[in-house]
């Protein structure tokens, strides 16, 4: 499987601060890869790096064979930031047709990205109107309806309750069976075994870039939770954590 992103080196320093420390890392396509890690770890800066939108001050930045920002991949990469990026004095429906008009997407397109986030039975109301929630979820479907190969989507659960989480988690792998690449970032730990790889960012670092059952057996403990304390104490000692084989 070929990759849909290739970061090498990566560098991003925000005044005298290192954001991101020499990340190097890949997501591969046709795959729902989370991006997981406390707050404050650099998983947005990662994110915004590979919509193109991040200044760095050195290393790589690859995405579908482009480099991250150029023109070409305009369309075919979609970005859902922690804050929603939907006009509060239009309705929902009106925000989705206004972005798959962008795309050249009928109007159809954009009632069933509506339906496919759960807000079907809200897309007449004003999204100034809405829940926090809810405005999460009106912005991924303004994401979504433009069909990108490759869809970013910066912690998109927060605020959800657990049906429309695991409902989101289901039309993420609908997705990525049908070949879209998806970068998930969460805090929420659980969250990580719903993904077929993982990235596991602390402190601007990458401490993990392997499959959730990788990570279960380089740490010796089914919980990815545990497991990744594991991994953060390692990276910290430089020991392997306890339980695993030499």
């Amino acid at each position: 499987m070929d990759d849909a992103i290739t970061v090498r080196d990566l560098v991003v320093d925000r005044g005298r601060r290192r954001v991101l420390d020499g990340i190097s890392c890949a997501v591969p396509r046709g795959a729902v890869t989370g991006l997981l890690g406390p707050s404050g770890s650099g998983k947005t800066t990662l994110m915004r790096a590979v919509v193109g939108v991040q200044t760095i001050a050195t290393g790589t930045v690859t995405v579908l064979g482009a480099p991250a920002g150029t023109a070409q991949l305009r369309h075919r990469v979609g970005y859902l930031t922690q804050a929603p990026s939907v006009y509060a004095d239009l309705t929902v429906r009106e925000n989705a047709r206004y972005f798959a008009a962008l795309h050249g997407r009928r109007a159809a397109d954009a009632d069933r990205a509506v339906a496919d986030v759960g807000l079907a039975g809200a897309a007449t109301q004003l999204v100034g109107t809405l829940s926090g929630g809810q405005r999460s979820r009106a912005s991924l479907a303004c994401a979504l309806v433009g069909e990108p190969e490759l869809v970013v989507l910066d912690e998109p659960t927060v605020g959800q309750d657990p049906v429309l989480r695991a409902d989101l988690w289901a039309r993420f792998h609908a997705m990525a069976a049908t070949g879209t690449t998806l970068l998930v970032s969460s805090h929420v730990m659980d969250e990580a075994a719903r993904c077929d790889r993982l990235l596991l960012i602390r402190q601007g670092r990458l401490i993990a870039d392997e499959t959730p059952d990788a990570i279960r057996a380089h740490t010796g403990v089914d919980d990815l939770e545990e497991a990744f304390l594991r991994l953060i104490r390692e990276s910290e000692t430089g020991h392997r954590p306890t339980g695993e084989e030499s």
